[in-house]
């Protein structure tokens, strides 16, 4: 018999914001600690440095963890002229200085080389994987760290302030994988000077806002409390995105038995009405539900079958 995991069975998402001076991980393992939860993970890393949304997923609604990871992300942050950091944020060492100053007409002007799809080098402190280690602890370590150019998309960049001379306070709209860091560090570059992060914040990531969010003062007197309850979204608000089914009877527990059953007439019609156009049926991804709403599976659409590649398997409370 294997041994019973440690907590308790809680499934869904609780949407922090993340103080600054705490690594992700141990974001993660504060709220883990709080819910009593069996299982936690994150949908993108925050630096130490940073603030903000850090979508926490608990149970089952890890599951679901890379529909948000894949969302866009809005950041808020100040970048500071004048100075290279071996970190590109204010944490790291100086590594470089400049007298160049930017003026708000010569950056604006420059902002369109720096929205749309982009080539960027990732900073050496990343949470990106060299030869299984990451890259952070190798650069901590001092082993000089070259990470491979990257694809990345910014739908929207743009300057809201410019306090002083040495600060400038931007928005960015991006996708997966974009560090507002290397961001900085090359625009710094291309103004003909040097430039480093000295504040950032996520304000959204998918569906998730800043109003959204409860700071981690707010859920720590809720230790092991069903107060924290409040805080805990459906582990479905992740999915808001993907088209929802619901299912009954037998086809309930073959799904949850990992089986596919096939889209009758009826099914079909249903899904139809909720889906525009005949051409995107075929490998849809489809969120499946129990007739209370609770979550079945996610299933792909395939010669006409729905065949489940995430089941969810609840202990305990779900989400309904």
């Amino acid at each position: 018999m294997g041994r019973r995991k440690k907590g308790s069975p809680v499934h869904g998402w609780v949407i922090l914001d993340k103080p600054q001076g705490i690594t992700s991980t141990q974001a993660v393992a504060a709220v883990r600690r709080i819910f009593d939860a069996q299982k936690a993970g994150h949908a993108g890393t925050l630096d130490p440095m940073a603030t903000g949304i850090l979508a926490v997923a608990l149970g089952e609604a890890t599951k679901t963890v890379p529909y948000v990871q894949d969302a866009q992300k809005e950041y808020r942050f100040t970048a500071c002229w004048g100075e290279a950091r071996d970190s590109d944020d204010a944490e790291g060492k100086v590594t470089g200085t400049s007298p160049v100053r930017p003026s708000r007409e010569q950056i604006e002007a420059l902002l369109p080389r720096f929205t749309g799809t982009l080539t960027q080098v990732p900073p050496a402190y990343s949470a990106i994987k060299v030869a299984g280690e990451r890259a952070y602890d190798l650069a901590r370590e001092g082993e000089a760290v070259t990470l491979e150019p990257r694809q990345v998309r910014v739908y929207d960049a743009r300057l809201i302030a410019m306090p002083d001379a040495d600060h400038a306070e931007f928005e960015i709209r991006c996708g997966k994988g974009t560090y507002i860091r290397s961001w900085v560090r090359d625009m710094a570059l291309a103004l003909g000077g040097l430039g480093h992060v000295c504040a950032l914040r996520r304000t959204r990531i998918g569906g998730f806002c800043e109003k959204d969010a409860t700071p981690l003062e707010s859920l720590t007197p809720f230790m092991h409390s069903p107060a924290a309850f409040a805080y805990l979204k459906p582990l479905s608000t992740a999915l808001d995105g993907i088209p929802a089914l619901a299912v009954s009877g037998s086809d309930t527990v073959r799904l949850r038995s990992g089986n596919p059953i096939l889209i009758r007439a009826n099914l079909f019609a249903r899904m139809k009405d909720g889906i525009a156009g005949d051409d995107g049926l075929q490998g849809l991804t489809v969120f499946l539900k129990d007739e209370a709403g609770g979550p079945v599976a996610l299933a792909e659409i395939a010669e006409g079958e729905l065949r489940p590649f995430r089941v969810f398997n609840f202990q305990g409370p779900d989400d309904r």
